[in-house]
C-alpha cells in the first residue's frame, strides 16, 4: 500500500480501533446513503480522555528523528528486500513485482497478462500478523494478553516490541519496509490542522482520532506498562512509537472475513495501491489456503495492479492513507455539512432532549454527495425550523435523523418544506464560503519554515489540503444547485396558487 493504502473496510481493511461501526443513511431520489464513518477506538479497558493543543502536539519532523526503524520514503529496495525474505519463508512465485509507480511511488505491477477474475497475491497465513502471532518477547505478550487488551492495542503494541528487537525480530525485514512517518493526518501537527484543513469536517475527525490514540496510550501506560517498566521501558514505548505505530495499523490492517473476522497485516499485500475504479479486496481463500484477491479487469505485463480501500470519500482517504484522489475521480466522495440547533429557538430545549434520546447532538454533520443528501438530514433540518405548534413530531423528526430501526422513513413536511431547505442553503453557503477563503489564501500561505526539508512537508501538505478543499467545495456547490431549484420550485409553485386562488376569488365576485 502506498504510505497509507488499504481495502475494503467492511470487508477486509478497518480504518479504527474499533470492530464495527455500521451505520447507513437511507435511499431517496435525492438522497443516499451515509458512507462508513471512522469510528472512535474502543477498547475493554477505561479510556482517558485526552485533549490535544499546539503545544501538546510535538513536532512531526522531530518526532519522526526519535523513530528508529523504518524507511523514511518508499523505498522499492527495501521492498523487494521484503519479497526475499517472503520467499526464503514460503511466499510462493508472484505474478506481480515491486516497482516504483507513477500512483503511490511503489507498488505492485503485472509480470505477464492477467485475466479478470484471476486469483493474485497468496500470502500463507504464516506470514502474516495477528493477535495470535508469536512474541519475540513473551513475556510482554503474556502480560498483554493477562490484561485482556483488545486487538487493535495488542496489535499496535507488538509492532513496537518487534521494531525494538530489530534484526533479531522475526520481522525486521517487514518492519525496514514500512514507511517512518506516513502523510496521514495522525502526522499533521495541531496547528498544521488548524491552519489547512479549518474549513473540513475531516480536521476535526483528524482531532479526534489523535485524542483517541494518545487516549489509549495514556491508558496502557497507567495500567500495564508502569507496572512492568522492565518490559514495557518509556523510552521505546512512548507516545511518538505509538503514534508510528497506530498510523501503521489504520493504513495497513486488514479484516479476513473468511477467518471469521480475524484483523491482520499482510506483508507484501500492503505494498497494492488503491484505485476508486476497482471494488476487488483481500481474503483468505481456503482452497489455496492463503490471502488473495480476485481481479475484477486484466492487467497488461507492466501495468499496476490496484485493489480498493473501500468506498470512502477524499477526506477519508487523506484521513486513513495521506493522499486525495485527483477532483471528481472518486465516485464516493463526499462533504460533510454541520447542521445545528439555534439556542435562540422558544424550543431548543424540547429539540435537544430528543435529539439526545436518539444519541444525537444539537450539531450534527451529514455527508452530501454531488446526487443528493441523505433523509437523515432533511429530517435534523425538519427539526431545527419546526415551530411550537410541531411539538408532537419532535421525537418522530428526531428517530428519523438518528436512523433508528423502527423509525419511519422518508417524512415529509410540506408545510415547512421551504423553511428547511432555505435553512440547508444557508448553511451550505456559509461552508462554501470558508473553503473559497482558504482557497484564495493559499497561493499566498506563508509557510514559515527555515528547514528545506520541512518546506517540502509544508507545501505536500499544503496540495494536499488544496486538492481536498476543492473537491469537497464541488459537492457542496452542486447542492447548493439543487437547493436553490428545489426552492425556486416551491415558490413558483406557491405563486402558481396564488394565482389560481385570486383568479377564482375574481371570477365569483
Amino acid at each position: 500500500m502506498a504510505e497509507a493504502s488499504t481495502i475494503v473496510f467492511q470487508t477486509t481493511l478497518l480504518p479504527s480501533l474499533s470492530s464495527q461501526f455500521h451505520h447507513h443513511y437511507n435511499h431517496n431520489p435525492l438522497f443516499f446513503p451515509k458512507p462508513i464513518r471512522t469510528p472512535k477506538i474502543h477498547n475493554t479497558l477505561t479510556p482517558i480522555q485526552c485533549s490535544i493543543s499546539t503545544a501538546a502536539t510535538p513536532d512531526t519532523a522531530s518526532a519522526v528523528d526519535r523513530i528508529p526503524w523504518g524507511c523514511e520514503a518508499d523505498s522499492v529496495e527495501n521492498a523487494e528486500a521484503l519479497q526475499n525474505w517472503l520467499t526464503k519463508l514460503g511466499l510462493p512465485p508472484q505474478k506481480m513485482r515491486i516497482e516504483k509507480v507513477d500512483v503511490g511511488e511503489r507498488g505492485l505491477v503485472a509480470n505477464n497478462n492477467i485475466r479478470k477474475g484471476e486469483k493474485l497475491l497468496f500470502v500463507p497465513p504464516s506470514l502474516v500478523i495477528t493477535a495470535d502471532s508469536e512474541w519475540g518477547c513473551p513475556e510482554a505478550g503474556k502480560v498483554l494478553k493477562k490484561n485482556s487488551v483488545p486487538d487493535w492495542p495488542l496489535l499496535a503494541t507488538y509492532l513496537i516490541s518487534e521494531a525494538s528487537l530489530m534484526s533479531s525480530s522475526r520481522w525486521s525485514n517487514y518492519i525496514s519496509a514500512l514507511p517512518r512517518q506516513p502523510y496521514s493526518l495522525l502526522y499533521w501537527t495541531r496547528s498544521e490542522l488548524d491552519r489547512y484543513l479549518e474549513a473540513s469536517q475531516i480536521r476535526e475527525r483528524a482531532i479526534e482520532r489523535s485524542n483517541d490514540v494518545i487516549g489509549t496510550y495514556n491508558d496502557l501506560k497507567l495500567r500495564i506498562f508502569s507496572k512492568h517498566p522492565e518490559l514495557f521501558p518509556e523510552e521505546i514505548y512512548n507516545m511518538e512509537t505509538f503514534r508510528w505505530s497506530f498510523g501503521i495499523l489504520f493504513s495497513r490492517l486488514v479484516r479476513l472475513p473468511s477467518m471469521d473476522g480475524k484483523v491482520a497485516l499482510v506483508p507484501w499485500a500492503d505494498m497494492l495501491n488503491h484505485s476508486c475504479e476497482v471494488e476487488t479486496y483481500l481474503d483468505y481463500d481456503k482452497s489455496s489456503e492463503g490471502i488473495v484477491f480476485t481481479t475484477d479487469r486484466q492487467y497488461q505485463p507492466g501495468e499496476q495492479v490496484f485493489i480498493s480501500y473501500g468506498k470512502k470519500s477524499n477526506g477519508e482517504l487523506l484521513l486513513s492513507y495521506g493522499f486525495v484522489p485527483k477532483e471528481g475521480t472518486n465516485p464516493s466522495d463526499s462533504a460533510e455539512l454541520s447542521l445545528s440547533l439555534k439556542k435562540s429557538d422558544k424550543c431548543y430545549k424540547e429539540k435537544l432532549d430528543a435529539l439526545k434520546k436518539y444519541g444525537l447532538s444539537g450539531s450534527q454533520c451529514f455527508p452530501l454527495q454531488v446526487t443528493g443528501w441523505p433523509v437523515e438530514m432533511m429530517a435534523y433540518a425538519y427539526l431545527v425550523v419546526s415551530p411550537p405548534s410541531m411539538l408532537q413530531q419532535f421525537d418522530e423528526m428526531a428517530a428519523v435523523a438518528s436512523n433508528k430501526t423502527g423509525a419511519k422513513k422518508n417524512i415529509r413536511y410540506p408545510e415547512i418544506d421551504e423553511q428547511a431547505f432555505q435553512f440547508i442553503l444557508d448553511t451550505c453557503e456559509a461552508s462554501i464560503a470558508k473553503y473559497t477563503k482558504f482557497l484564495q489564501a493559499s497561493g499566498s500561505m506563508d509557510l514559515d519554515v527555515t528547514s528545506p526539508k520541512q518546506l517540502n512537508r509544508r507545501l505536500f501538505l499544503k496540495q494536499l489540503a488544496v486538492d481536498l478543499c476543492n473537491s469537497e467545495r464541488r459537492i457542496l456547490y452542486r447542492t447548493q444547485y439543487i437547493l436553490r431549484r428545489r426552492l425556486r420550485d416551491i415558490r413558483s409553485g406557491e405563486l402558481k396558487a396564488l394565482r389560481l386562488f385570486d383568479g377564482v376569488r375574481n371570477w365569483f365576485k
